[in-house]
Formats: C-alpha cells, structure tokens, sequence
C-alpha cells in the first residue's frame, strides 16, 4: 500500500472514529438530559397532584372511606396532567392498590374506584415503602406488571401529619427515549455524511502535498543507488515546513554525493596513474637490465631513477595509510623538540635537482634564523615536504620561491610563497578538501592525487595548529601554517583535535 493511501485511510480511520465517538457521547448525554428532565416533570406534576389530594382530604371535601363533594375534580386533575406530560398518573391507597385513574369519569361518584387495567397494577412493596416515606422515582417494569421498563415517581399524600395515599407518575423509558434521541442520531448521521465527505477530499488533496517530495525522493534514491546522482526533488522554494526543508537538505546531500563520487572516481583514477606510472618505469628499466638492452655503465643512472621512483610510490602509499589512520583517530603522535629551519633547508635540498632544472630562485631561506616547535618530527616533516614539493612544481621557469618564520605570541607562523599562475578565489576556499584538485592549466607537469593539502590540514590541527592560502592571480601563491608555542596544554588540545577529526 503506498504512503498516500496510508496515510488517507489512517485519516479517515482517525476523524470516523472522532465522529463516532462524538455521537456516542452526544447520544448518552441527551439521554441523560431527558432522565433528568422526565424525571423533573414527572415529580413535580405528581406532587402537584399529591397536594391537591391532601388539600381536598384535609379541608373534608372528600373522604377515603366514602362520599364527597370533589371526587371528579381530583379525576379530571389526574386525566388533564396524565394527557399533558404523556404519563401515566394515578392514586394509590398505603397497600398499593390503585384507587383513582385517569380514566375514573363518574361526577359526583362517592365511590373511589379505577379502570380494569389499573386494577391489575399493585405497587411493589419496595417501591411502596420508600415512596410512601418521601418523593422517590426509579425505573422498573414492577416485577413483570409492565410489559417495558417505566419511569416511576411516587409522591406521598399526607393529612394532618399522616399518610394516607400514595400518588404515582408512570412514564415508558425505551420509547420515549428513543423518540428524543432518534432525531438527534439522524441529525448527527447526516452531518458526518457531509463533514466525512468533505474531509475524504481534504484528506486526498492534504495527503497528496504531503507524500509528493517523500515519492520523489524514493524515486531519486533509485537512481543514486544506481550511481547516478544528477536527479533533485523539485519543490515550490515558498515552502518552509519540515518537508519542504527535507526535500532542501536531500537535495544538498545529492549534491554533495555527486561531489563526493566524482571527487572519488577523480581519486581512483588519479592514484591508479600515480601509482602505475612509476610502477611501469621501475619495471621497464629493471626489465632492460636484465636482458641487457641497458648496458652496465648505465644501470648506475637507471638504477637512481628506479629509486626515486621507489620513494615517490612511498610517498603515496604513505600518504594514504596516514589519511586512513587521521581519519579513524589511529594516528599516535610522537612530541619532540625540532628545528623547524633545518627541516624547511633539508627539504629544500632533497628537491634541489628540480629547483635547479626549472632556475626557481629560492629567498629568505638564509635568513630564518633558530625556531624550535614541539610537534610530531615526520609528521611535520611531511607537511614541510607537501608544501615546498607544491611551490617548486607550481613556480614557472625563472620564478622564484620565498620563506620566513614569524614569532607571535602563541603561534609559530612559517610562510611558503612561490610566484606563478595563482589560485582564482572561487578555488582557493576549496584547496584542502579531500580529493580536490585546482585547475591543472596552472601547471602541465604537475601530478596529484588531491590528497596532499588536506592530509597537511589534517595533521597540522592534530598539532593544535592551522593554514590558509593567499593568492593573486598572475603574481603568486602563499601558504601560510601555524603552529602553537610549547606550553602545557598543547598535547591535550592535539588529543582533542585528533577525537574531533576521527568523529567526521
């Protein structure tokens, strides 16, 4: 079943079950106000009738044992009242027995008597006792004597001080209740036919707005777990709810999957270069020495290409195995005292065949002075490494590349400048993101896994420090990296760091 009939059913479900138990309570709620109201107007016209009684019997207009002047009065009372309020409506003696109906129509009888029908009737002795004490109501068929359940007041009828007779009002239950409810049930029927009608509609169309992002997005998913992330849940940009900022959020991670995938394939493709370039060189001139295409005064030559070779494949599968380490939090760092100068001068000199090569004027490396930083040695080396390795291959033939270390009050500051081509600004925000790698017009012979200045990122937060690029287009490029002073919390803040690059 799909979400939007999912979602519409529930609804429905939801606001029938409401309506039903909304007509429920209404229906029990007006049965309860009928009960009350009948029983109001069924004690009060009986005690109406019980101080009619008890007057004509006080004043001796008639008598309980024999003639009187007012008979008829009392039965034409107990035949207008029955009619008006639809009860039944009669006098009993202190037995039970019905003495006078509403039936009783003989003037000026001296008899007290009723129909046959109320002659069959005798109140129940429980029934009898509590009324004939006080205003009393119940509902009883009176022991089978009814055929349904009635509504019963009994009212006693006192003469001087004594009670002499018992006035009793007698209403049906079920059909009367039922004649004031059914209308009121039709009523509510009806009503929710209209509302569940309308809310059917608005349940679809609301349904609909809701589920159309979420189908969207379930078919966009298909299409990234096949590879392809060009697919965007298209959505009205006006719409601010929590949908609307789902579908926002899945569309900056589709983009940021795209990124990341091409960024990987970029990578793969990239590493496989690296490493079967050198791997296809250290074959082929192991292969010639072999078979003696080269000959033996030149293996000396080759042998020194195959270990440069050699150590450019160390430096890739070292570089990844320390960005694998950075990023699980595996990577232990070893704090020694180092000469920041002389590591920044040896590094200068393992690359000092490509400087010469390409004329690159190398500034200010004679004037750095003694700077002394506490940090991991090969780490930081290969930072140093990273740094200088990127202005030689970016500085043209003829440029020149400049350094100097500056004391600040917390940090040590190293800046690498080298002349050349420059980073536009809409790259150099992006420069030390994983995988990323600037336009390579900047530089035909440079060769990247895009690796390089994030893992020195990496590694230099882990040391509690940081780096930035300048550049202007044109004129040069400049990396600046800082590193804190010795102090006792600088290990802890590496830890931290390291806890927080392993949590990404």
């Amino acid at each position: 079943m799909s979400l939007r009939r999912r979602y519409s059913f529930m609804m429905i479900a939801i606001l029938t079950a409401c309506f039903l138990l909304l007509s429920a309570s209404l229906i029990v709620f007006s049965g309860n106000y009928w009960y009350r109201q009948k029983a109001e107007l069924l004690t009060e016209n009986a005690r109406n009738v019980a101080q009619s009684a008890s007057d004509l019997l006080s004043s001796g207009y008639i008598s309980m044992f024999g003639q009187g002047d007012s008979i008829a009065a009392l039965g034409s009372s107990l035949s207008l009242i029955s009619t008006s309020i639809e009860a039944d409506v009669f006098l009993c003696d202190i037995t039970g027995r019905v003495m006078m109906c509403r039936d009783f129509l003989a003037d000026d009888s001296a008899i007290f008597d009723a129909c046959d029908y109320h002659n069959s009737i005798t109140i129940t002795p429980s029934v009898l006792n509590a009324a004939l004490v006080e205003s009393y109501s119940t509902v009883s068929d009176l022991n089978g004597q009814f055929d349904e359940l009635q509504f019963i007041v009994g009212e006693p009828v006192h003469v001087a001080g004594h009670t002499v007779a018992l006035v009793c009002a007698v209403a049906p239950v079920t059909d009367a209740i039922v004649n004031f409810v059914f209308p009121i049930a039709q009523l509510l029927f009806f009503s929710m036919c209209m509302v569940m009608l309308f809310a059917v509609i608005a349940v679809y169309l609301a349904s609909h707005t809701i589920t159309k992002p979420i189908k969207q997005m379930a078919d966009v998913t298909k299409h990234y777990a096949e590879g392809d992330f060009t697919p965007r849940v298209n959505l009205d940009k006006k719409r601010n709810d929590e949908i609307g900022q789902l579908a926002s959020s899945f569309n900056v991670m589709a983009s940021s999957l795209a990124q990341l995938e091409s960024s990987r394939r970029s990578f793969v493709a990239n590493v496989s270069h690296e490493l079967k370039t050198p791997m296809t060189t250290i074959s082929g001139f192991i292969d010639g020495m072999l078979d003696q295409t080269i000959p033996p005064q030149q293996h000396e030559h080759y042998l020194r290409i195959v270990s440069q070779e050699v150590k450019r494949l160390s430096r890739i599968v070292v570089s990844m195995l320390n960005l694998s380490k950075i990023e699980a939090g595996q990577l232990d760092l070893n704090f020694t005292d180092v000469d920041l100068p002389s590591m920044i001068f040896s590094t200068f000199l393992t690359l000092e065949k490509k400087i010469s090569d390409s004329k690159i004027e190398i500034r200010g490396l004679d004037m750095l002075g003694r700077h002394t930083v506490r940090a991991d040695a090969d780490l930081l080396s290969q930072v140093v490494y990273n740094l200088v390795d990127n202005a030689v291959k970016f500085t043209p033939e003829g440029g020149y590349i400049g350094v100097n270390i500056i004391e600040t009050a917390e940090y040590t500051e190293t800046h690498i400048l080298n002349s050349g081509a420059g980073i536009s600004p809409d790259e150099i925000d992006r420069i030390f993101e994983r995988f990323y790698k600037v336009d390579k017009s900047r530089s035909a012979h440079a060769k990247s896994t895009g690796l390089g200045l994030y893992i020195v990122k990496s590694i230099l937060e882990l040391h509690g420090g940081k780096i930035y690029a300048e550049s202007k287009e044109g004129i040069y490029t400049e990396f600046v990296f800082t590193l804190p002073k010795v102090n006792d919390g600088s290990q802890q803040k590496s830890h931290n760091v390291l806890k927080n690059i392993s949590n990404q």
